[in-house]
């Protein structure tokens, strides 16, 4: 049965990170869509200070409306799933299931910079310091996503751009929890651990949503692509 997928990337990150699972994907007969947020990939030169969370949100919706998306298996990877969770608010009657991948998951009037560990904010604010940027921080080395191959490293490395720091100090604009009631499932990478898995059973016990492990990185659609897109097709 041919499918419609939307797969959102994370911080730093880019539409271009999903390039092996889309075409996996697609060469099962799929649709599949990979939009960028503004400021970051491809349009890392509309970066702002002003960017927030409801601009990513934005950007997702307005990618649905205007490709005339529904039926949709929408999938968050990490920050990502911050817009997913308010697409879902807003149109889902697009949406026909939701897959939080390796997600940091952040309820309504949430912000993220408050959800991570106090040492782990310190060292993100001091190389944002450090590059006398105020307004985006700077990418980690690949490895921080579980990105060992060197290949694969160099490539991600190219990459990666600052991300806009307004939209991690800013609140997930959300009323309800999220997914909004939608079929919703969360897949945990596990080979390098990237989340705890007391943290993720944590913030997923208020949705009540099943978990699937998958033995690899953080940056599972670069990692082990062909195992992704054999879970996201199932």
């Amino acid at each position: 049965m041919t499918k419609t997928f939307v797969l959102m990337h994370g911080a730093w990150h880019g539409g271009w990170c999903w390039r092996p699972v889309a075409e996996i994907l697609r060469s099962r007969g799929h649709k599949v869509t990979t939009p960028t947020q503004t400021g970051l990939g491809e349009r890392r030169h509309l970066i702002s200070g002003d960017l927030t969370l409801q601009t990513f949100i934005d950007d997702l919706v307005n990618h649905i409306l205007a490709e005339d998306l529904v039926d949709i298996t929408l999938v968050g990877h990490s920050f990502g799933g911050n817009a997913i969770s308010g697409a879902a608010e807003e149109i889902p009657e697009h949406i026909d299931n939701l897959v939080y991948l390796d997600c940091t998951m952040l309820m309504g009037g949430e912000i993220l910079l408050d959800k991570l560990p106090p040492g782990k904010i310190g060292e993100r604010i001091a190389a944002m310091s450090e590059t006398g940027n105020d307004i985006a921080l700077p990418p980690p080395d690949p490895s921080a996503f579980g990105i060992l191959e060197p290949g694969q490293a160099a490539w991600v490395q190219s990459r990666l751009t600052p991300h806009p720091i307004s939209t991690m100090t800013s609140p997930l604009p959300i009323k309800r929890l999220p997914g909004n009631g939608l079929p919703a499932r969360y897949i945990a990478c596990t080979d390098p651990i990237y989340h705890q898995p007391g943290r993720i059973r944590e913030w997923l016990t208020p949705m009540g949503w099943p978990v699937q492990e998958l033995p690899t990185g953080h940056d599972a659609m670069i990692t082990a692509p062909t195992d992704l897109a054999e879970v996201l097709d199932r």
